[in-house]
């Protein structure tokens, strides 16, 4: 049996799985405590730390010697086309660096290489969060010397993606979808013949408003509200991106509290979680004129689309411009061994990080 390795580091968790044959053959997700990751002075100095876990995962399952490869999650690195990656120096050197910027995802094309050193077998990673295929038009902010940027849940969207297609009878490469991940973060993609060419990006501040996040904000007010509070850069990081969305409104960032509150008869409650569906529907039809209503799925993913009530609401928007397919949670782990798997099967190259240029 033929097996690849999965790490997916997240700030206060490791992920590790190992699948073979399209099948998952075991999986684990290790919780770190607060205390854990204090005594770390960086992300990447917990690189040891995190591969002794991973490493008991393996041995404890007796699959070392099944292992043909192991692909980490992508972190943050230059903008980049999407696709699987195999790890090289360069991006090593700005991973370890953390050339740009520092994030837990950084660690999961180190730690891929870690255990591709040890036994011999080739890493990889597969559409980093940086992917960037946006069209030149996209990029246009409206402020001369601030361009759009492409950061989103690319990794879950493409998977999502090509099960919805798949179950159309299409493929990724000839359709056209919108695919709106739901989190404590929102991002909102359209998709066309395989690339991600528009994304409605919730790290910057744009889109909806989610659990914790502002989303889009009347200019004028909110240069007001700073001028007036005297903030600094970091006060306004953490006031739109941790202290804003349904927090400010009802101070709760947990959806399933706010639909019992709802269910309760809380007026507001309804209010604010109908005013976040109004606002990513909004989003979904923005990209639909991208793709010139020419849209084969929409597609609702994340943790939120647990929730029947969300789903339904966003539905009731957005269903008459194309037929809406419901994946609820993430499919990360899956996807980053279907990546992987393309590229040992031949039916994709995989590329050279360091050969490919900056996308402007």
């Amino acid at each position: 049996m033929e097996a690849i390795l999965v790490i997916n580091p997240g700030s206060t968790s490791t992920k590790t799985a190992i699948f073979s044959d399209h099948k998952l053959i075991a999986e684990e997700t290790i919780r770190h405590s607060v205390e854990e990751i204090a005594q770390f002075d960086s992300v990447i100095s917990q690189t040891e730390f995190r591969y002794k876990i991973i490493l008991s995962f393996v041995e404890k399952l007796e699959m070392s010697d099944k292992l043909v490869a192991v692909v980490g999650r992508g972190g943050l690195l230059k903008p980049i086309p999407g696709g699987t990656y195999k790890v090289e120096a360069e991006m090593l050197e700005d991973l370890r660096t953390e050339k740009y910027n520092t994030h837990a995802s950084n660690l999961g094309g180190i730690l891929a290489n870690e255990f591709a050193k040890e036994l011999n077998i080739p890493a990889f990673i597969v559409d980093p969060v940086v992917v960037d295929e946006m069209k030149p038009l996209a990029r246009i902010s409206g402020l001369k010397g601030i361009e759009r940027r492409s950061v989103g849940h690319a990794l879950n969207q493409k998977a999502v993606s090509r099960k919805a297609t798949e179950e159309l009878g299409k493929t990724y490469e000839t359709s056209s979808v919108i695919v709106a991940h739901l989190g404590g973060g929102i991002s909102i993609g359209a998709h066309q013949n395989g690339k991600m060419v528009d994304v409605i990006n919730g790290l910057d501040g744009e889109g909806p408003y989610t659990p914790e996040r502002s989303g889009s904000l009347p200019l004028i007010d909110f240069a007001n509200l700073i001028i007036s509070n005297n903030l600094e850069l970091g006060d306004v990081k953490k006031l739109i991106a941790g202290n804003a969305g349904l927090k400010s409104y009802l101070g709760e960032t947990d959806l399933r509290e706010v639909a019992k509150r709802m269910e309760n008869g809380e007026e507001e409650a309804k209010y604010y979680l109908d005013g976040m569906c109004y606002q990513v529907a909004k989003g979904i039809g923005e990209l639909s004129v991208v793709l010139q209503g020419k849209v084969d799925a929409i597609v609702l993913t994340g943790g939120a689309i647990y929730s029947d009530y969300i789903l339904g609401k966003i539905s009731q928007f957005v269903e008459w411009i194309a037929p809406v397919k419901a994946f609820p949670g993430e499919m990360e782990m899956e996807a980053l061994y279907e990546g992987a798997f393309r590229v040992l099967a031949g039916e994709e190259d995989a590329l050279d990080y360091g050969a490919v240029e900056i996308v402007k």
